[in-house]
């Protein structure tokens, strides 16, 4: 595999990592667990003077949970120990879910979910479970820290809201509301191995009488940035989930997605396939969040 020449640089701290990116703006570019940047480096789609990796600034590899706060998951947390740790299995189980049918587990052991964000493909698989969930990208640059809704995070194929200068360190995602459930359904033409051809996400929370009192539905690969179905969404709102409800959901969220034919699907055949993965993904949360069984 022949790179391009650049120069390798492996800051200590956030501090250190903030003033050299401030520093090579514009010829710099970052390293998480490294899986999709040096497939581009190694295809010279990327020539960047400078390398910049996070693996020896403390703090980053952090996976936290607390019942209050949620789940906080540090840049450089891999893949597959998002699959393996019990407080997200417990607690984010679609995250879990997500994170282990990216790619092989040699990427997992190696790979970031922070990295599979950032990549910004429409087709991530971690994007759409962490979207329902309501999740936030934090950053850090010179210029101090904020924190980004994940909903307005991706700008394009391959474009974020981050600004030059700005390093993501941890994506915080909040405690789920009681009486909630949340499913993550994929389809590709070889299995796991494979980039999603279609992926849907939805969040549901139900009253006691199973009535939808809040509804998130994210679809991916059928649009230019990971798609929010939000008329969906507002047309679950207050009824009743029985079959005929999530037959219409999923009919309804085909017609909010905008798919293109490549090499992996049809953009009919995607269209039919959102359908039939939102309802899939409608019928496991509505089982989740009333303690029923699929």
């Amino acid at each position: 595999m022949s790179l391009p020449k650049f120069t390798y640089l492996a800051p200590d701290s956030l501090e250190e990592a903030c003033q050299l990116l401030a520093n090579h703006q514009g010829t710099i570019k970052i390293k998480a667990g490294g899986t999709d940047l040096m497939v581009r480096l190694a295809q010279h789609a990327l020539k960047p003077a400078y390398l910049m990796a996070l693996g020896k600034i403390p703090g980053l590899a952090e996976v936290s949970y607390t019942p209050t706060a949620g789940l906080k998951l540090g840049a450089m947390a891999l893949l597959a120990e998002v699959v393996n740790n019990p407080a997200i299995q417990e607690h984010y189980p679609m995250l879990a879910r997500a994170a282990n049918a990216t790619a092989t587990v040699q990427i997992r052991n190696m790979g970031t979910v922070m990295g599979n964000v950032c990549n910004a493909s429409p087709s991530a698989d971690n994007i759409p479970s962490l979207m329902v969930h309501g999740a936030s990208i934090k950053t850090i640059s010179a210029n101090g820290e904020r924190e980004i809704p994940l909903s307005e995070f991706f700008l394009g194929p391959g474009r974020t809201a981050l600004e030059s200068g700005e390093i993501a360190t941890a994506i915080l995602v909040p405690p789920l509301p009681a009486s909630s459930g949340v499913s993550y359904q994929k389809i590709s033409r070889r299995s796991k191995v494979d980039i999603a051809a279609v992926n849907v996400a939805a969040m549901l929370q139900l009253d006691a009488d199973g009535t939808c009192q809040q509804a998130r539905i994210c679809l991916g690969a059928v649009g230019p940035t990971p798609l929010q179905a939000t008329k969906t969404a507002a047309f679950l709102q207050g009824k009743a989930l029985h079959s005929e409800t999530i037959e219409e959901a999923g009919e309804l969220a085909a017609g909010e997605a905008s798919p293109i034919s490549d090499v992996r699907a049809s953009k009919e055949y995607r269209k039919l396939m959102v359908a039939v993965l939102t309802k899939r993904a409608l019928s496991e949360a509505c089982h989740l969040a009333t303690g029923t069984k699929s």
